[in-house]
């Protein structure tokens, strides 16, 4: 008997090639074969441009030098594109169990043939199908294949990287969680700290400094339960400093700042496929084009949903057995690629549906390709009309927003007897220890929780600058644009008075047709005066002021991941940076509370300005002059994003050098030609205003009608915010179907009242 590997084979010929021959084969490829080093990817179960694995039917190629893998279909682009020579080829083979005498399988044994670690989701215990591993390095471009493993005549550098290509881990597989979770430096008073047992209770929300009457950048002492306002920011906001002087009297050390507790816990890029492929970058898994491309034609290919055949179909039915069916795609590497650079995807706690969609909205205006952009479906305009109760007087606004979040109206439940019968039930269940009765979910009506969302809200801290002074204020939203399709979320979680994370688990009798034409905005009506142009005035404490210039930051310090997570959120990519620079750089959260208590303001999508004790402001990237030149700070961000700099120069001149508005431009005018000369003439002409008096481009929506049919939804099961799993009904040629993981199967009685995020479609009028 030969020796496994002792011969290697050239596909067609028919000829064996002596086993003296394969180091000459391999020679003028030995530069290109890398032994995997710590830290590097070895791609083994999933192409890079394909869902094809080894269980697929041409298997997997491993590039031996990068450790990307590769489909039988796309392998030969990555050859001509790197000249990469050797592959590992791997496949895993699936077979029935030879039956025993008595018709079964016989006795389980350890299965000596799997040797590839894949990470898939293969039972290698079945009872009725055995799996064997098969692994062989290829050569192109002739396709000479020699055996794995356990060469001993090959090179030992080959050798030695083939097997650590095999043993490898998967790159999806968390060895740890202390290897890639942030640790949590523990306080050293945390270990001895006492707590006063003074009956001090502290409510989840509505908190006030106990020795003035700020309500934002608290602090909660952790021993006696006081409320106290931090440092104070130089921008007016923050505190004055009343929790370190309580410190200082007290010597109580250890504080948390409030709202930072929180429990632990594909059509536009299908139809470019050829062009993004072949123009992606060597490691396109890193590439977000490739990957939404890959992961859309894995969706909407079928290669990866394909029955069985009826003859197989009826002889399963005639035994009464079933074979594994096919796992569908499971986007490992997308997932992967998408939350990495995001503190929540990124680790293994509980996800929110929502949360991920606006960070993957936001992936895609920041990768956008061609002239359409695929997040526009969804982008609509919020008109936002602000009254001051005392004047009468109006302010109206406009955003952008992707989806539409209703609230729950819980005061509106239909069955409120029935809910409290349960809730008494239920707490005499758990005081005597005995099974809890049948839940008794709330009956809300939708036409309530629309009415709640149209409904105006009560403004806190509303500055009116008709009184210049605080006021009582009210806030009311409506649609300044209809988007294509109509994302709705239900706003199902929320805190307790005892900081618990809950769940609204609510019935809504969510409509398949959704009229929302009623919410059109008008904009400013005949008789409505609208609120002066003038900003807060800026406070500075006397006992602040000598702290102000060590405030100061560099702009051009600004921690632009702190920026980036608060963009993600959907906030105005300006008011990001202003609210970072005004924090100090002291962290997201910290500049999320600033958002919070000043996106009301007028300006706050506006450019970042530094203020002055006058209340006069300068720009930080440097004052707009006469000669409308943008300021170069602006110009690299713009041109770091892969523009040119004519185009980021023109796009900044035609909206005032307001950054967010500059690049909607450029995202609006694809057809943008470079003309040097034009750039030149405006940069050389100190009094050259034409682009800057033109009218600024809005962000593009793709407005019409209000009337929407539902086809989709995604439902959280799970009665707790930290745990739980995400299914998903579509309606697929007029039949709903869910979508579990990989199982898939029509849904006779869909519970489109318990979902959590709804898709629409709009109806052509």
């Amino acid at each position: 008997m030969q020796r496994r590997g002792a011969l290697f084979s050239v596909p067609g010929g028919g000829g064996k090639m002596a086993a003296g021959d394969l180091g000459e084969l391999l020679v003028p490829h030995m530069p290109t074969i890398r032994v995997p080093r710590s830290g590097d990817r070895v791609y083994k179960n999933e192409c890079a441009f394909s869902y094809d694995s080894p269980n697929s039917e041409g298997g997997l190629y491993v590039c031996m030098n990068t450790f990307l893998a590769f489909g039988r279909e796309h392998v030969e682009r990555h050859f001509r594109k790197t000249g990469q020579s050797v592959y590992m080829h791997l496949k895993r083979h699936m077979r029935e169990k030879v039956r025993g005498a008595s018709g079964g399988a016989l006795p389980k044994r350890r299965n000596s043939k799997i040797f590839l670690d894949l990470d898939m989701d293969d039972d290698l215990n079945s009872d009725d199908y055995e799996y064997e591993d098969e692994a062989k390095l290829v050569i192109f471009p002739d396709h000479y294949e020699i055996a794995l493993p356990n060469i001993e005549e090959l090179p030992a550098l080959v050798t030695i990287a083939c097997d650590a290509v095999l043993s490898s881990k998967s790159p999806y597989r968390k060895q740890d969680p202390d290897t890639w979770e942030n640790e949590v430096p523990v306080s050293k008073y945390a270990n001895n700290l006492v707590q006063l047992d003074n009956g001090v209770r502290i409510p989840p929300s509505g908190w006030k400094c106990a020795r003035c009457d700020l309500r934002e950048n608290l602090w909660l002492n952790l021993t006696d339960g006081s409320v106290l306002c931090g440092k104070w920011f130089f921008d007016s906001s923050g505190g004055n400093g009343h929790a370190l002087e309580h410190y200082r009297d007290m010597g109580y050390p250890l504080a948390v700042k409030l709202g930072t507790i929180t429990p632990d816990g594909a059509g536009e890029y299908v139809g470019n496929l050829p062009r993004i492929f072949d123009y992606s970058p060597l490691d396109p898994t890193q590439d977000f084009n490739t990957q939404m491309t890959k992961l859309g034609h894995g969706l909407l290919s079928g290669q990866y949903s394909k029955p069985p055949v009826k003859s197989e179909l009826i002889e399963q039915v005639m035994k009464e057995e079933h074979k594994p069916q096919q796992n569908g795609i499971s986007p490992r590497m997308f997932k992967a690629f998408v939350s990495k650079s995001h503190p929540e995807f990124s680790s293994n706690r509980q996800q929110d549906a929502q949360e991920f969609f606006l960070h993957l909205v936001n992936l895609v205006e920041r990768n956008r390709i061609g002239s359409e952009n695929p997040s526009d479906v969804f982008r609509f305009l919020v008109e936002e009309r602000i009254q001051c109760c005392q004047t009468r007087k109006v302010r109206y606004t406009e955003r952008v927003d992707y989806l539409m979040q209703l609230p729950v109206a819980m005061e509106a439940a239909t069955n409120k007897d029935e809910l409290i019968t349960y809730e008494l039930m239920r707490r005499e269940a758990e005081a005597n220890r005995r099974p809890l009765p049948e839940l008794v979910r709330a009956k809300i009506p939708f036409s309530a929780c629309l009415q709640a969302f149209a409904e105006p809200d009560n403004v806190d801290d509303f500055w009116s600058s008709a009184l210049q002074a605080k006021s009582a204020g009210v806030k009311t939203s409506r649609f300044a644009s209809f988007p294509e399709y109509l994302v709705v979320q239900i706003k199902k979680f929320t805190f307790g008075l005892d900081w618990v994370p809950r769940k609204f688990d609510v019935s809504i009798d969510m409509p398949d047709l959704l009229d929302i034409s009623h919410l059109r905005a008008r904009g400013l009506q005949p008789g409505e005066e609208e609120l002066p142009d003038i900003s807060p005035p800026i406070v500075i404490p006397d006992d602040s002021k000598d702290r102000l210039m060590n405030q100061l930051i560099d702009p051009s310090d600004i921690d632009e991941s702190s920026v980036m997570q608060l963009a993600e959120m959907g906030f105005p990519l300006e008011a990001c940076r202003k609210a970072v620079y005004f924090t100090g750089n002291t962290g997201a959260e910290v500049a999320f509370n600033w958002i919070i208590v000043h996106m009301e303001e007028p300006d706050f999508a506006e450019p970042l300005a530094i203020p002055g004790y006058g209340g006069a402001g300068a720009s930080v990237f440097g004052a707009t002059g006469l000669d409308n030149q943008p300021p170069e700070e602006i110009v690299a961000i713009i041109t770091s994003m892969g523009f040119q700099r004519n185009q980021a120069v023109q796009a900044l001149q035609a909206t005032n050098h307001n950054l967010e508005r500059a690049l909607d431009w450029i995202f609006s005018h694809p057809e943008f030609e470079e003309d040097s000369d034009f750039v030149i003439e405006m940069e050389n002409n100190a009094n050259a205003n034409i682009v800057s008096e033109a009218k600024p481009e809005g962000p593009r929506v793709k407005d019409g009608s209000g009337m929407y049919e539902l086809f989709a939804f995604i439902s959280h099961m799970g009665t707790s915010t930290m745990s739980g799993h995400y299914v998903c009904h579509i309606k697929k040629e007029g039949r709903w179907v869910i979508y579990n993981d990989h199982k898939v199967c029509a849904s006779e009685r869909p519970p489109k009242d318990l979902g959590y995020m709804y898709f629409y479609r709009r109806i052509p009028s």
